[in-house]
């Protein structure tokens, strides 16, 4: 507003405070009653003039603060100080608040005295959300900081001194604030790190990179250690200036223990694959030399039962490395069962009769009582009859001579139900479900003196339940015998039967044939050949992969029997050359020590049609050879 060069100097102040719309501009006499007022104050307040001068300024207050008496403390603070600033809530006319920033100055004549107030106002109510919306952020940050448990969060000043300190962070490191706020970040870290600097090189690596994460031992109140991961992120003000790090700790002990325990695991999986293969290399000429030794005529009865000892102990060894890489595939959640419609008399008939010449060795008595009707199961026949002939076998190790073990079958609803009965030794009533966990036994005298790896029973229950049943031991104490019982679903009586129960086939092959036995281990070669001519088969040996196409190409063989892993060359690349070099036709079986489900799955991606694995029983290989001359 342009004023004219005459107005007088004090009109044309009141026109400039009379305009004035964005601060509350009025007096007061000395008893607080307004005696001017602006645009300002009412565009902020809400009143005409005409209806709030000679009114007393208390009606700008909340009754509250009125009672209380605060607008005459105000006017008295400001006549003894001469001014008086303070902000507070004040009330408009249509009774809403507003948050106002007042400033009150006392007024005075020439001589003195007091002559009544300025008052100017502001409405500072969009700032004051503000700062109140802020102010909730920050306490509800900080509350959260506070409350999180699973994260060390606290923050650091420019030397790395503690300066805050949340609920996770005494719940990892087990400090409470009082204890840590003030110390330097350093009292985490093992000797070795301090030694070698590493709290100082971690904070200048975060200013230096912006960002700085790391992984190690840190140690806590009590000395324990655990393995934490840590992010350090420097903090500054937007002037740049440092105030220090934020640091955000994790306990990952669990997690690296887990990763340690699967690196373990493969690394066991890895290990017992190999020793497996390695102990079924030589197994395999001794299992040949066996066969041999039944086959041959007039066979000195000394050398019969040195026979049969060399058989038993080969089964007993077998079975052992297969429960091994067994409970090794169970522990890595890598066993796979094929279930198949089955009558279970006929795995437990044949799982009697395997055990049989173990039992006969001990002077042992076996029965097997059976129902007459099929019991028609959805099973694995294998894992099935492995985790009975586990329970057999135990039956007879820790039964003394001349004793008695018995098999009993029955149907109980929709489960059958096998009891294996034994008089051996019994077991302690605290042992009878220990007995269960792997590599673990009973602890009598008897029972150690009778060796075993302490896997049989642990795998058998694991293997039932896999097909949904249980596995348990009753005993009525040491020098009682035992009692295995085992509940599997049958399936219901309106099921598809099961397949007629089959004899085996003949011990011969209908025709004789050609097989070429490639393998690095002489013995297992020079065997596996003697035992193919026995069985009236031409057969011929060479002792490594380079020579293997040779021999094919003048030997002619209708089946070839190939081992994979030779010094001079894998069987893989030899059955690639046997095939590019015309003998596509012949009938190609991996032999190896390699027996797992993912070595059968690789041996038959890569064209081999059947996979044998040492030890080779007479039965599979004498089943290998019926399908390879009909193929």
């Amino acid at each position: 507003m342009t004023l004219p060069p005459t107005t007088p100097p004090d009109d044309r102040f009141r026109l400039l405070v009379e305009s004035v719309q964005d601060y509350a501009i009025f007096m007061l006499d000395t008893s607080g009653r307004v005696q001017s007022w602006n645009l300002g104050a009412q565009r902020l307040k809400g009143y005409e003039a005409a209806e709030i001068i000679g009114r007393s300024f208390e009606v700008f207050y909340p009754r509250e603060v009125v009672e209380r008496g605060w607008p005459r403390e105000e006017l008295e603070r400001a006549a003894a100080l001469g001014r008086f600033e303070d902000e507070g809530w004040r009330v408009r006319k249509d009774g809403s608040t507003f948050w106002a920033s007042v400033v009150i100055t006392a007024l005075r004549d020439e001589q003195g005295r007091l002559t009544g107030f300025g008052k100017v106002t502001r409405d500072l109510t969009e700032r004051k959300r503000q700062e109140e919306t802020l102010r909730r952020s920050e306490e509800q940050f900080r509350l959260l900081m506070q409350s999180v448990k699973d994260y060390a969060i606290f923050m650091l000043d420019p030397e790395g001194r503690v300066l805050t300190w949340n609920a996770g962070a005494r719940a990892i490191k087990g400090y409470a604030a009082d204890e840590v706020i003030g110390r330097h970040c350093s009292m985490f870290f093992t000797v070795q790190d301090i030694e070698a600097d590493v709290p100082r090189r971690e904070l200048e690596s975060a200013l230096r990179s912006g960002h700085a994460e790391a992984e190690g031992w840190r140690v806590r109140k009590d000395g324990t250690l655990f393995w934490a991961n840590v992010v350090i992120t420097p903090v500054h003000d937007d002037a740049g200036v440092l105030h220090g790090f934020a640091k955000v700790t994790r306990d990952l002990t669990e997690q690296r223990r887990m990763q340690e325990l699967e690196h373990s695991s493969r690394r066991m999986h890895e290990f017992l694959a190999m020793l497996a293969h390695e102990l079924r290399n030589p197994l395999a000429p001794i299992r040949n030399a066996s066969e041999i030794m039944q086959r041959m005529p007039e066979l000195p009865a000394p050398l019969v039962r040195v026979r049969q000892i060399i058989d038993r102990q080969l089964r007993h060894l077998t079975r052992l490395i297969d429960d091994l890489l067994d409970v090794a595939r169970i522990v890595n959640g890598k066993i796979v069962l094929r279930p198949e419609l089955l009558d279970y008399r006929d795995v437990v008939g044949a799982s009697a009769d395997a055990v049989r010449p173990v039992v006969a060795s001990r002077s042992q008595r076996l029965e097997v009582d059976l129902p007459a009707a099929a019991l028609t199961m959805r099973a694995d026949a294998t894992r099935i009859a492995q985790s009975l002939q586990n329970l057999l076998g135990n039956a007879s190790r820790y039964t003394p001579e001349g004793g008695e073990i018995r098999v009993a079958v029955r149907v109980e609803g929709l489960a059958c139900l096998t009891t294996v009965t034994d008089t051996g030794c019994g077991i302690a009533p605290e042992a009878l479900e220990r007995i269960f966990g792997l590599f673990e036994q009973a602890d009598t005298p008897q029972q150690h003196a009778e060796g075993g790896l302490g896997i049989g029973l642990s795998l058998a229950r694991k293997l039932v339940e896999l097909h949904g049943g249980t596995l348990y031991a009753s005993s009525q104490g040491p020098g009682q015998g035992s009692i295995f019982t085992m509940l599997l679903p049958l399936e219901p009586r309106d099921a598809l039967q099961p397949p007629p129960r089959q004899r085996p086939e003949g011990a011969s092959p209908t025709a004789s044939c050609r097989v070429l036995v490639v393998d690095d281990n002489r013995d297992s070669a020079d065997t596996m050949v003697s035992l193919l001519q026995l069985l009236g088969h031409e057969a011929h040996a060479v002792y490594g992969a380079r020579d293997a196409t040779g021999a094919a190409r003048r030997f002619q063989p209708q089946v070839v029997l190939l081992d994979l892993n030779m010094p001079d060359g894998d069987g893989f690349s030899v059955l690639q050359r046997l095939r590019e070099t015309g003998h596509g036709t012949v009938f190609v079986a991996a032999m190896t020590g390699y027996g797992q489900e993912a070595d059968r799955r690789r041996t038959a991606q890569a064209g081999f049609q059947a996979h044998l694995t040492k030890p080779v029983s007479i039965d599979e290989l004498q089943r290998l050879l019926r399908t390879a001359v009909t193929a």
